[in-house]
């Protein structure tokens, strides 16, 4: 598996080794103690699956603490914009985001360490998104950021008049407005 760093600490891009013959492809999605040896320890106790059409924005979303969450997330059909916007109050990229195209064919995971908020953008006419998380889901400790929040300069790739959101993300607050309790 190749990483690649990005500008904000934590956040990583994980490249797959692939291995293609006649028959198709094959690559280890996950294997605990590479991810430990050039990520870092972790343990992971809860998978998570969405489907999603295009023009489809989810995000930003996080969990407050004591039920904070680091997501490793993939696709497995399509493509999505991925992103990661750092909420850790005292850190020097705070408000700073970081954007990975995922597809089917590049097999690229993007790992989000807890103190971050995520969201992603749908790309393809349809996508299924995966993704590990090493804490159980709270939803008291729900938490979230305007996805247009203009402070974050995020170009999700989606013209306007297709941006298809659930209700409960057309409301949430802009970073500046959140309050937030993250490490």
């Amino acid at each position: 598996m190749n990483i690649i760093e990005t500008p904000i600490p934590g956040v990583v891009i994980i490249e797959p080794r692939l291995f293609l013959d006649a028959r198709g492809y094959f690559f280890e999605s996950f294997n605990q103690r590479k991810f430990e040896e050039k990520v870092c320890k972790i343990t992971f106790v809860q998978d998570n699956e969405s489907k999603s059409s295009y023009g489809v924005i989810r995000g930003l979303h996080f969990q407050k603490p004591p039920f904070a969450q680091s997501k490793l997330v993939r696709v497995v059909k399509g493509a999505v914009l991925d992103v990661a916007v750092d909420i850790r109050k005292d850190s020097p990229t705070f408000g700073r985001h970081v954007a990975v195209e995922l597809t089917e064919d590049n097999h690229r995971q993007f790992f989000i360490p807890r103190g971050l908020a995520h969201g992603f953008s749908v790309l393809s006419e349809e996508v299924i998104f995966q993704y590990k998380c090493d804490n159980f889901y709270a939803p008291q400790s729900e938490g979230a950021i305007a996805w247009d929040d203009p402070d974050l300069g995020i170009d999700w790739r989606i013209p306007a008049d297709k941006v298809v959101l659930s209700e409960k993300d057309r409301h949430h607050p802009l970073l500046r407005q959140t309050s937030l309790d993250v490490p």
